[in-house]
Formats: C-alpha cells, structure tokens, sequence
C-alpha cells in the first residue's frame, strides 16, 4: 500500500482521482480540499490551507509515509501574475512541507492542461506536442508551477510528471472547470420553462473540432503516469483520444433531455442564469432533487469560455501511447453516460 496525498479532492479531477484510488484498494489516501469529498471507502481528510506555509506544515507535517503527491489543486485570479504567483505558492508549499516531512516520497504528480499551448488565446498549433515551444512569455501558472517542480526535484530522490488534458468531464459539483453540469443544468432549466435546448456558442464554435477527457481515465492515465518508471520526469497529453463537432453532439443531448435541437444562439450563459436562481428550486421542489444550491451547480463562466472558442482543439495523445497508455473513449457517449449519472443520483431531473 503507497500512501497518497490529493490536493484539490473536491473537484472534477481531484473527485475522479480519489475515487479511482480509494477504490483500488492500492492505496492509503489523503485527501486535501475545504470540504470532505462525499465518496465512498475509507481514506482521511485534511483541510489545509495551501496558501500558508505554517497551517501546511502544522496539518501535513506529521504524514511521514507519503509516497506520492497528486496535485490538482485551483484559484482563480484574473490578473495573470497574480493567478501565477498564488497558485505557485500552494504547490510549493505543499510539495516543501510533504518533502520535508516523508523520506520515502517518490512522486509528485501536477495537472496542467491545454492552455499550456495557448489553446484559451486564439488559433494554435494543432495538434499541439508536449515538445511544441511555449507560446506565452508573459507569466502563467503552469510554467511557473512547473519550472518550479524541475527546479526543486532536481538532486531529490523523488520524481515528477504533469498531464495535459482538455474540458476534463466528470461528476462533481461545484468545480470551476466541469462542463457536464453547465450543459445539465442548463438543458434542465430549458425544460422547465418549454425552450428549445439552442447552442449558447457562436456559429463557428458550432462547427469547430473539440476534444474532451473523461474525468475517469484522467484518473486511471494520472496513476499510470506516477507509476511508471518511462514517465518519470516528462508532460503527457491525455483525452479520450477522438474528436467531436457540437454539430453532431448537440442533436444527441437535446434527445436525452427529451428537448427540441433550436437553432444555435450566440448569448451568454452566465447573463442568461443571473436570474434563474428562483427557476432552479422550482424543479428541485418539483422532482425532489438533492437540494443543492444553484450557484454550487455550474460555472456558467466556463461554459460561455467553452462556446466562445473559434478555432480547432486537439490535442497528439501519441506519446502517451507509445509509453503505453493506450485507453480511449467516446466522446459523446461520455457526456450522455455521465448525464444519466447526474440523474440517477438526483442531481437532476
């Protein structure tokens, strides 16, 4: 049995990852959010402030038999140096504390994804290489986290490696980067009040070449990454390993909600919920649904980023392959697999 730490355990990568873990029965597992993950199987729970060096160090100090370091801990800042500098300093002071405290670490694991290319600026490289330039100068924080792993492994008898993957899809709430609830939601409010479930992107995102991982072989393609003596040291591209259109997606998912495909209709997701609160538990009252608060639900932020994009993403998954990580899956039977969840555990209607 290894012992892991899983920062972030709450979110769309942190949830998938705790999940695989726990339940592999490989692993002792600690997980590092604000609020317990609601999962099933023995692990502990710590909430410690990343942040600040001291609580890191009184709350993390005495996990002596750490062995690995899954990292998909997240703030968002809207300045760029800022959104660098914060999240940088949560790794550090995480990765120092367990460092300094567990002799026999062996691996420190960090999610990055694709903005690692420039994916969120405009057009790119595609498909975008692990080996492809940087294309920011400015600082960003997955450089800066990264840069900083390289550096501080360096002379240590542990290892590191980083995935990069793209509109990560999973089940949790509340993630700020979950683009299965922002279409679940919003398909169900559509519902309630008799609208057609149009496409909030533009026309040419409508059209564009996408790609998406779920959250599950994520998880499985992370364990691998920290286990395997080929990945020491290296940045994997990870995604289901196809494409999809909206075009051909969208039909599908008005289906499922048992809504009519209106014609796509440039808005923003995040002006169109500002007052749907009210609607929201409305249909929680109606189908008895978990009561979770709607501003917990979705990031309608992310989705608007999501459908705003107007230029191809994807992603060379071939050197993972040739390491030997050869597991796919389809797209659109992912988000339509992971719907059916949402339902069958009362999320939805």
């Amino acid at each position: 049995m290894k012992r892991a730490i899983v920062a972030g355990a709450t979110g769309v990568t942190g949830a998938a990852l705790m999940e695989h873990l726990v339940g592999s029965g490989r692993w002792n597992v600690v997980g590092l959010s604000r609020r317990k993950p609601e999962l099933p199987g023995e692990f502990q729970h710590i909430a410690a402030d990343l942040l600040d060096a001291e609580d890191c160090r009184a709350k993390l100090g005495s996990l002596t038999d750490v062995s690995h370091v899954f990292y998909s801990a997240y703030v968002e800042k809207s300045d760029p140096g800022e959104l660098a500098e914060v999240n940088l300093r949560m790794l550090r002071n995480l990765v120092e504390t367990v460092t300094n405290a567990a002799p026999s670490l062996e691996h420190v694991h960090l999610v990055e994804g694709t903005k690692w290319y420039g994916s969120h600026l405009g057009p790119f490289k595609t498909p975008a290489k692990e080996s492809d330039p940087r294309p920011l100068s400015e600082p960003f924080f997955y450089y800066a986290q990264q840069d900083w792993l390289e550096a501080a492994q360096r002379d240590r008898q542990w290892t590191w490696s980083a995935v990069r993957p793209h509109t990560i899809s999973g089940f949790s709430l509340g993630s700020p980067m979950n683009l299965t609830t922002v279409i679940a939601v919003y398909a169900s409010i559509c519902k309630e009040l008799r609208l057609p479930l149009r496409h909030p992107g533009t026309p040419t995102n409508y059209h564009i070449l996408y790609q998406a991982v779920d959250a599950g072989l994520l998880a499985r393609a992370i364990e691998w990454m920290a286990t395997s003596e080929q990945c020491q040291n290296q940045a994997y591209n990870v995604t289901n390993g196809d494409l999809f259109r909206w075009e051909s997606l969208w039909p599908r998912i008005a289906t499922f909600f048992g809504l009519e495909a209106g014609p796509p209709a440039h808005f923003s997701l995040q002006e169109f919920m500002a007052d749907k609160e009210p609607v929201w538990e409305r249909i929680v009252k109606k189908h008895k649904l978990q009561p979770h608060r709607f501003e917990e639900l979705a990031a309608w932020k992310f989705g608007d980023f999501v459908f705003s994009s107007e230029w191809d993403v994807i992603s060379d998954c071939g050197k993972a392959r040739r390491a030997g990580f050869c597991e796919t899956l389809d797209s659109e039977e992912m988000f339509l697999r992971l719907f059916s969840r949402f339902r069958q555990e009362n999320i939805i209607p």
